[in-house]
């Protein structure tokens, strides 16, 4: 019988993710193993193996297509001996264990492929104002074959389902056409004018009609920007719409308060140029990061109350130090892991670092390698920025802000000096740790950027 072959879930958190492209075509025979597909998740661009040999009978996702749920079915492989009438009924567009049109359409749709007859009781049987419209009409009498969450989504937007072409099996409508045909202007149904009439308003009629800048509302979702300010119109990448969530939720529903420090550079510096020369040729360069990351997890070491992860009725207090390192990438930021990195010299961080930021920018990064951080540190000194406070990424429960070192006038023994200084400011989530955990942190953190050799030991 044909093979479904369903949107892999490529990391824990995933829900949805965007097609990029085929690499098979209709009618190709592959292998279990070869490369079939590229997907694109918030984090990274990952390529899809097959797990079972056959031929390409039908693709039911085209690629560029963006928000396929996970474990919906993406193309059918035929087995030896299969033709194409074995596809009658495969697939159907829905997930294959939630038996449903991707969201909120109803638990028998994945036993239906044609939409119920006349009179008959619709297969969108949820109880009262859930129900999808019945299945419409073409002049001739023809059924159109939609699934009933296309069926409803037509409806409310007043599209006119004889218009539209259908891409799941035997052509029938899903969720999938009913946006595309949105965004493409389809006809509206004759008898929802108004609807039509609506959605092809004049551009300065919707800026009347709606919000305007500097009214307070330009996160809704019906903000129209100023007719008479030139603009480009860009769409958030997938990475950049988790960003804007997470950070929402985090800023919304995480008490954070932050503590500032300022450190001397001197006597790091000066091990820095000493241990470089003396890995002069091995490949190696340790940065200022490096020795941060390094100071950062030893300092957690000594004041493991600060790895910590607020959990409801409970607190995570984590005995290895991972440390996510935010990393600056087209479309956003990627927070890469150090490992245990309490348990790494400086030359093994550089050399992982300077990996995985390489990856990060390739887009080549894997979940295990950037997921399960326990502290962050996000860095924006080589931007020549002095000092800032960062948005805790949560479930963790500090980040790191890490400023530019400069040369500042400070005062010693009474006198004034000139001295390479560096302001870093911890986020802390007052949900798991107090301000007396997160003072001990920074003075740890201190202690061995000051004392660099006290790294070493």
């Amino acid at each position: 019988m044909p093979i479904e072959i369903l949107m892999p879930a490529l990391s824990p958190t995933m829900e949805k993710g965007t097609l990029a492209k085929w690499l098979v075509s209709e009618g190709d025979t592959v292998a279990s193993g070869d490369i079939i597909a590229e997907i694109e998740t918030d984090k990274a661009t990952m390529e899809v193996e097959a797990i079972d040999e056959g031929r390409v009978g039908k693709i039911l996702i085209s690629e560029g297509t963006e928000d396929v749920p996970v474990n919906d079915v993406i193309a059918i492989l035929l087995e030896e001996g299969e033709d194409e009438s074995a596809l009658e009924g495969a697939g159907g567009g829905a997930k294959k264990d939630a038996a449903k049109d991707q969201e909120g359409a109803p638990k028998v749709e994945a036993r239906k492929t044609e939409a119920p007859k006349s009179g008959s009781k619709s297969d969108d049987s949820d109880s009262g104002e859930s129900k999808a419209p019945p299945a419409p009409e073409t002049a001739e009498g023809e059924r159109i074959f939609a699934s009933p969450l296309a069926r409803r989504l037509a409806q409310q937007a007043g599209l006119d389902l004889t218009a539209i072409t259908g891409s799941g099996p035997k052509g029938r409508i899903i969720k999938a056409d009913i946006d595309a045909a949105k965004e493409g202007g389809a006809p509206a149904r004759a008898d929802q004018p108004k609807a039509a009439s609506a959605d092809k308003a004049a551009p300065a009629e919707k800026a009347a009609a709606g919000p305007r800048a500097g009214a307070g509302a330009v996160d809704a979702p019906g903000f129209v920007p100023p007719a008479d300010i030139p603009y480009d119109e860009v769409k958030l990448s997938g990475m950049r719409k988790v960003i804007a969530k997470r950070m929402t939720q985090s800023k919304s529903h995480v008490p954070h308060f932050y503590l500032t420090i300022d450190v001397s550079l001197e006597k790091l510096m000066a091990q820095r140029k000493d241990l470089n020369a003396r890995l002069e040729g091995e490949g190696v360069k340790i940065s200022v990061n490096d020795f941060i990351i390094r100071a950062s997890a030893l300092a957690l070491k000594k004041v493991p109350a600060a790895n910590a992860m607020f959990a409801g009725d409970k607190a995570y207090l984590f005995k290895r130090q991972d440390i996510s390192v935010a990393v600056a990438i087209d479309g956003g930021l990627i927070t890469p892991v150090i490992r245990d990195a309490g348990a790494k010299g400086l030359a093994t961080i550089s050399r992982e670092m300077k990996d995985l930021a390489t990856k990060a920018r390739d887009g080549k990064l894997m979940p295990e390698d950037y997921q399960g951080g326990t502290f962050s540190i996000s860095n924006l000194g080589m931007f020549g920025i002095r000092e800032f406070g960062a948005v805790i990424n949560p479930p963790q429960g500090a980040i790191l802000a890490v400023g530019a070192g400069e040369k500042r006038a400070v005062v010693v023994d009474d006198a004034v000096a000139v001295k390479l200084m560096m302001s870093v400011t911890l986020a802390v989530d007052h949900r798991v740790l107090d301000g007396a955990i997160g003072a001990e942190f920074l003075a740890a953190f201190k202690g061995y950027i000051e004392d660099p050799m006290t790294m070493l030991l």
